[in-house]
């Protein structure tokens, strides 16, 4: 794999990661109401439930995309086709302010991991992420054991680079998340970024 797919997926995988949804909301609470050491675990468990999608996509669509060529076609156009749907409800609603209230006491760190972990294997912006950007960045045919270990790598950092500054700016990011007037500058801008993405994967052979 070519260094640039590595650097368009960490790029695309950024944008998507630092957009705010059920994610992003839960550890923002979770850092208000339990700290950082909590709000850490449960972004740990963020982190592994990607992991989970990006090894099911790269072991699962890698065999569909050696064996059944049309099948890949069309989960390439049904990717196509969701992305171009969530950039349309970017647009028209978008992501509603979030109330985030804290919460009194200490959660422990593995129920922190178990929450992170939950909220990314139920999250519809993960899933669509993985199966309709990703099989368009890593060549799934010709992919190494090598090329594998390497973008799980760049998942963790890109990931972890995100979501610190959420952590350790907690009460800004609350406001952020009840703005309406930056949510809305926010659902453009993620908006864009959808449809442009769809529009290359359209295009691209």
């Amino acid at each position: 794999m070519a260094l640039t797919g590595f650097l368009a997926y960490s790029a695309a995988l950024g944008v998507a990661a630092a957009i705010p949804g059920p994610g992003i909301t839960a550890l923002v609470a979770r850092a208000l109401g339990s700290g950082f050491r909590s709000s850490l675990a449960m972004s740990f468990g963020l982190m592994v439930g990607d992991l989970t999608y990006l090894t099911a996509v790269v072991l699962g669509l890698a065999l569909v995309a050696q064996t059944f060529g049309m099948v890949f076609f069309a989960i390439k156009w049904a990717g196509i086709a969701n992305l171009a749907f969530l950039g349309w409800r970017f647009w028209t609603a978008g992501i509603t302010p979030e109330t985030v209230e804290a919460k009194k006491g200490k959660a422990g760190s593995l129920s922190s991991f178990a929450a992170g972990l939950t909220v990314t294997l139920g999250n519809p912006k993960t899933t669509i992420f993985y199966l309709a950007i990703t099989p368009t960045i890593v060549d799934l045919k010709t992919i190494t054991p090598a090329d594998y270990g390497i973008l799980a790598a760049l998942t963790f950092v890109v990931l972890f680079v995100v979501l610190v500054p959420y952590l350790a700016l907690a009460a800004k990011a609350r406001w952020f998340l009840k703005s309406p007037r930056a949510l809305k500058a926010l659902n453009r801008t993620a908006a864009g970024f959808v449809i442009g993405a769809a529009a290359a994967i359209a295009a691209r052979q």
